[in-house]
This record gives C-alpha cells, structure tokens and sequence, in this order.
C-alpha cells in the first residue's frame, strides 16, 4: 500500500468522524486512531472514554494532542486516522506557538503523511464559514485553521465536506457520498 491522504472537513457534528473511522475500516486491517483532544474536565474524559470504547478491537488509540508529526513518522498501520487536526491547531496555539511555526509544522505535516506506507484520514472541523470571531485568539485560530485546511486538501488525494449528515466528496471530483445515519 502507498501512501493515501484523505482529508474529512465540515461542521461540527455532521458525521465526519463517524465517516473516517467506516473509511479506515475498508483501507486495512491495522488501523490506528490518533486522538488530539485533551480531556481537562470530566464531560471531556467520558466523551473521550466513550468514543474509545466504540473503536475497541478495531483501532489502537493514541493520545497525541502535540507530537503528531513524530507519532505518525513512527506509525505501521495499513490506516491512520487523525481526528482531529482542527484541535491540533488549537493545542499548538494555546501552547504559545506562532502562527507561522504552526504552518511550517502543517508543512511538515504533510511531507510525513506524503512518505508514509500506508492511508492517513485526517478529520477537521471547517472554522471559516460563520462569523468573524471577536477576539484576536479567535481570529488567529480561524486564520491558522483555514491556512492548514488549504495546505492539507492540496496534498490530498481525497476531500470530503460533511454538513447537515451529509458528505460530499470534493476531490477528486464532487461526487454526493452518503447521509450519516
């Protein structure tokens, strides 16, 4: 297997994971999910315990809210999933990262994903279709976020939008998927 980018962006809660993880299911049989949340209150730590719980026997689950780059490097699996890269974002900005060394690690990002064996589904939460956000952190996010999305569904072989339960493939060409249960 060679490797394979597929990008899974959309709206919060409009079945993007849920899609990722029935994709990575038909891309191989090792498969590994990389989850960067951070769970610092006890919703976060049930929800996280929940989800992991669903992929048990089907994923290996790795925490990895920062180092994603090195953990990637070192992953065998046939399928990768990523979920989520709009929380990658968050975490590098929240530790004091640059804009500009966030995008040069989406950089690296992508030459690891390039150079990999196997497939990577990278999930992602669409941050640039509401409101100008009001404060300079929401903006810089949004900023970061849409400078990442552009450089990840460029190297990508695959993009798909979800919204309203619904995913439609965008590249290589628009293509109405499914609805989400």
């Amino acid at each position: 297997m060679s490797a394979r980018i597929i990008l899974v962006g959309g709206g919060v809660r409009s079945g993007k994971s849920a899609f990722a993880v029935r994709l990575a299911e038909k891309l191989g049989e090792r498969r590994t999910y990389f989850a960067t949340a951070q769970a610092f209150d006890d919703e976060m730590r049930e929800r996280a315990r929940r989800h992991q719980a669903e992929r048990a026997g089907r994923f290996v689950t790795v925490e990895e809210p920062i180092a994603l780059c090195e953990r990637l490097e070192a992953d065998t699996s046939d399928v990768a999933v990523v979920d989520c890269v709009t929380l990658w974002l968050s975490n590098l900005l929240l530790r004091g990262d640059s804009p500009d060394a966030i995008l040069s690690e989406v950089e690296r990002l992508t030459s690891v994903l390039r150079a990999r064996a196997g497939a990577t589904v990278l999930v992602t939460n669409e941050v640039g279709m509401g409101v100008v956000p009001d404060t300079p952190l929401g903006r810089v996010f949004r900023d970061v976020s849409g400078g990442a999305h552009q450089r990840l569904a460029a190297c990508a072989d695959e993009v798909y939008f979800g919204a309203l339960g619904l995913l439609l493939r965008l590249k290589p060409s628009p293509l109405v998927l499914e609805a989400t249960p």
